[in-house]
């Protein structure tokens, strides 16, 4: 039988995803005091099935900055919990109304709605627990949660939902959908680079970049997600297909269409690699993650 190929991206994540589920494994142990249902629920959310693509980005920008992943690996985790706390969020019936995700139930269907908004809480606490107590200096410190903290927020991701939630204005144009996006899933990527970046102690020039390449990646990623709505396969996706048509959600396929959502999306990726290439192989798992987010299916 022939050997299958590895995907140049899951060659070059292997490593960093075992380290950070090693990792998220250690931070979702709590002591005793901890309900043993709200242990298991948190776990449930955090452990399960996922791409990690937010603290691989971190690992990934702490390398291109000359600086090594365990330092990083911290701020990564604490990224990849208040990502899993906004998810588990917004698949609540008040908000995004899902039932599946990554393939599984989601939290308030296999444990029940009050202890979803309750694991929630506790995965963001604990993101802001780890940032405080695990990072190597103060400064790093200070500087990580402040960022977190607005990236988390209600002029970034808390607001790109309220955003997203009250629907478009009645003349919506790629202008505002950009909008939204940048904060809703934008801000969280741009962080994710830049606890990276912080714990590597880079330069103000090299974070610059780094906000440039996010920019582009959190709105190629979102397209992506929006086009894989439309055309997507659902077991490979792991989520149901179809809900922003059927909620008339302003989305990118609705208001460019097809084609020149995939086209722009693939303009924004070549600029993201364009903008990290002059760093050599520092930047090849930046480059690789760009390409996986336009070549994705699930």
């Amino acid at each position: 039988m022939a050997k299958t190929e590895t995907p140049p991206y899951e060659a070059t994540s292997a490593q960093l995803k075992e380290e950070i589920e090693r990792a998220l494994a250690e931070y979702a142990t709590f002591e005793a005091d901890c309900p043993r249902r709200l242990q298991e629920a948190i776990r449930y959310v955090l452990l399960g099935p996922g791409k990690r693509i937010r603290p691989i980005l971190t690992l990934c920008a702490a390398e291109a900055c000359g600086g090594t992943t365990a330092a990083a690996l911290p701020a990564a985790c604490a990224v990849e919990m208040v990502h899993a706390y906004s998810l588990v969020h917004d698949d609540l019936p008040a908000m995004d109304d899902d039932d599946l995700r990554r393939g599984r139930p989601t939290c308030h269907v296999v444990y029940d709605e009050a202890l979803a908004i309750l694991v929630g809480d506790a995965l963001l606490s604990r993101a802001f627990e780890i940032l405080a107590t695990e990072l190597p200096s103060p400064d790093i410190t200070a500087a990580c949660c402040a960022a977190l903290g607005t990236a988390s927020g209600a002029t970034a991701l808390v607001g790109g939902q309220a955003a997203d939630l009250a629907g478009p204005s009645a003349s919506a144009d790629l202008q505002e959908l950009e909008a939204i996006h940048r904060r809703k899933t934008g801000a969280l990527i741009n962080c994710a680079l830049q606890l990276g970046a912080l714990a590597a102690r880079a330069t103000d020039e090299e974070r610059e970049t780094l906000r440039g390449y996010g920019q582009r990646l959190g709105l190629a990623f979102q397209i992506l997600d929006d086009l894989l709505d439309v055309q997507g396969d659902e077991q490979r996706v792991g989520k149901r297909l179809g809900k922003d048509q059927d909620k008339n959600k302003l989305t990118f396929p609705s208001l460019l269409g097809i084609q020149e959502s995939r086209e722009r999306a693939e303009r924004l990726v070549e600029e993201c690699i364009a903008l990290v290439a002059p760093w050599g192989a520092r930047a090849s798992g930046l480059e690789t993650l760009a390409r996986y987010v336009l070549e994705r299916n699930h």
